[in-house]
């Protein structure tokens, strides 16, 4: 991609007369070549991808879209998440192959475009979520690429209603209520959804009784579309923590469709048999992995609207991703990063982006990648 930009540039530059300015003998280029941009520098997309809005531009088709949805009005402790997307992608400068996966999320033949931030409604919470249900369909329905290389290989058709290939959503948050359009978004290709849930919270409260405007939060947006039949009865949620006043909370969870790791099962079971769990709960049914960064323990990843002591490390979630690898994922996101609590070191955004860095990965391959043999074989 570089060497092609790069191509482009030495002979479509433009002279202030209207001719074409070669560049090729201009000192720069003769001595150092490509202006490449460094992990600390240039336009932010996430991981340096190809950068559009495309929204309003369809000038760069994709199999995969990044998409930021900064919306964060319907938190109820600290806000701030709308400044997730921005954050995560400045965190993504020095993403590439890794040890751990044994590749790039560029390897596989798929094309990958940043499609920047929907723009939604601050002070309209119903119009902000119309928006980003609108705005997540109108990339949904976009023809894919269809790859770039042999290693190419459909992901969607075999789950979408209408048999063809849809491309699959990474969506940087914002507050967790961003869910709810997706699922409604994502309803119209594939049906029902089996929705993987890595969080401290369990988001399915009861909305008996509640205004309209009162209905729709953080804390509720699963109930609402259990309600709205956009989820199958076999989703399941990984790392709850958080204090409840009884069991009801547990039995209106159930209610919803969900069963739960704790997040101190990983102790008593391990990292193989949460994966092995999650992995025969969701089965063959189209799968969408929504990830709430205080699934992390704060002391990780501090910077989230509503922390919870006694979380999961960021090793051990990217391992439990990697463990996921081949499901039917139609989509995923990284929600409630809210930067202006994280330390100077960015901590949190630089997790964040790592872990959608996994995402890419584990989206593109049939199955989870072999050991690192490194020294041990």
């Amino acid at each position: 991609m570089l060497l092609s930009l790069f191509l482009l540039a030495t002979t479509s530059v433009y002279a202030h007369s209207g001719d074409f300015l070669d560049i090729s003998n201009e000192e720069w280029t003769r001595r150092f070549g490509p202006q490449k941009d460094l992990a600390f520098t240039g336009p932010n997309s996430f991981m340096h991808l190809p950068y559009a809005r495309c929204l309003e531009d369809s000038s760069q088709p994709y199999d995969i879209a990044i998409l930021g949805m900064p919306f964060d009005t319907t938190t109820s402790y600290r806000p701030g998440a709308r400044f997730g997307p921005q954050s995560i992608r400045t965190g993504s400068g020095s993403m590439g192959y890794t040890l751990a996966w044994g590749a790039s999320p560029s390897d596989y033949g798929r094309t990958m475009v940043d499609c920047g931030d929907v723009p939604v409604s601050q002070f309209d919470n119903g119009k902000a979520i119309e928006q980003m249900e609108v705005a997540y369909s109108t990339l949904l329905s976009r023809p894919v690429k269809g790859g770039v290389s042999p290693k190419y290989r459909q992901m969607t058709s075999k789950m979408a209603l209408d048999g063809k290939e849809h491309p699959q959503i990474v969506t940087l948050g914002g507050d967790h209520t961003i869910v709810l359009p997706i699922l409604r978004a994502l309803y119209k290709v594939y049906g029902p959804i089996s929705v993987i849930h890595f969080d401290s919270h369990f988001d399915t409260g009861n909305v008996t009784g509640r205004t309209e405007q009162d209905r729709i939060t953080h804390g509720s947006y699963f109930a609402v579309a259990y309600g709205e039949n956009l989820m199958t009865n076999t989703s399941i949620h990984g790392g709850i923590r958080q204090k409840t006043g009884d069991r009801s909370t547990l039995i209106q969870d159930e209610s919803v469709g969900f069963q739960t790791i704790a997040a101190e099962d990983i102790d008593d079971y391990g990292v193989k048999n949460i994966v092995k769990r999650i992995r025969e709960r969701v089965g063959s049914t189209p799968v969408y992995l929504s990830l709430d960064i205080d699934v992390i323990d704060p002391g990780l990843a501090p910077a989230t609207g509503t922390p919870e002591v006694g979380g999961w490390t960021t090793r051990e979630m990217r391992r439990i991703i990697r463990g996921l690898s081949g499901l039917n994922f139609v989509g995923a996101d990284i929600v409630e990063v809210a930067p202006a609590y994280d330390g100077a070191d960015e901590m949190t955004s630089r997790a964040a982006a790592a872990i959608v860095h996994d995402f890419l990965n584990m989206l593109q391959i049939g199955a989870p990648p072999k050991k690192h043999p490194g020294i041990f074989e």
